[in-house]
């Protein structure tokens, strides 16, 4: 994918192409969540979107070394409307560098798990259409060296969606992201075979 082919759901604070890359800065305070526990609504975040094939995958890969701030986040979202989305990447928690998903239809559903020994690594977040009717989505991550884990597979009824790379800064104004890859790819076969890796 072109880095000019998508769309802003909002402005970055900055953005620039440096060579074949893509490096965003993201406004203090952005973010994507909705109610739970919490009781606030954010949907605010920077996500560089285009439309998401229902036969399709969609894959964006980072640098995760700059995820040093609580709650700072980089990866993928997929994106249907303000109650229905999901964000999935690294986001720091607890000063510990975790691989986690929010999924939101109506409200937000936030799971996570440690991985501190992927920090200052390239990390690429894959989503893929999947289920039977269609009707789910599978959600895996990697480094260069570690190979695909799968982290969550969650429903994703909608047929028309969007998709890209995603930066939030909750807390602090000053994240710069580097992203080195997006592409769109097709579907994964099977949910317990891995995705070619190119």
């Amino acid at each position: 994918m072109e880095w000019t082919a998508g769309r802003w759901t909002r402005e970055p604070a900055a953005v620039r192409v440096e060579g074949d890359d893509l490096v965003v800065v993201a406004s203090e305070g952005s973010d994507y969540w909705r109610t739970t526990h919490y009781g606030f609504i954010h949907d605010d975040g920077h996500g560089l979107l285009v439309d998401w094939p229902t036969d399709a995958a969609v894959e964006a890969t980072f640098d995760a070394s700059s995820l040093t701030g609580l709650y700072d986040q980089a990866g993928l979202l997929l994106h249907v409307g303000p109650e229905q989305w999901i964000k999935a990447g690294l986001e720091v928690s607890d000063g510990v560098l975790h691989l986690g998903a929010v999924v939101t239809n109506g409200v937000s559903d936030w799971s996570l798990a440690p991985v501190p020994e992927w920090g200052g690594e390239v990390v690429t977040i894959r989503a893929s259409r999947a289920g039977v009717a269609g009707d789910a989505v599978v959600l895996r991550a990697r480094t260069e060296t570690s190979g695909w884990r799968t982290l969550r597979v969650a429903p994703f009824t909608a047929g028309k969606a969007s998709a890209g790379p995603l930066v939030c800064a909750p807390m602090r104004a000053d994240l710069e992201v580097r992203f080195t890859r997006w592409v769109l790819s097709p579907a994964d076969a099977d949910l317990h075979e891995d995705p070619p890796i190119d």
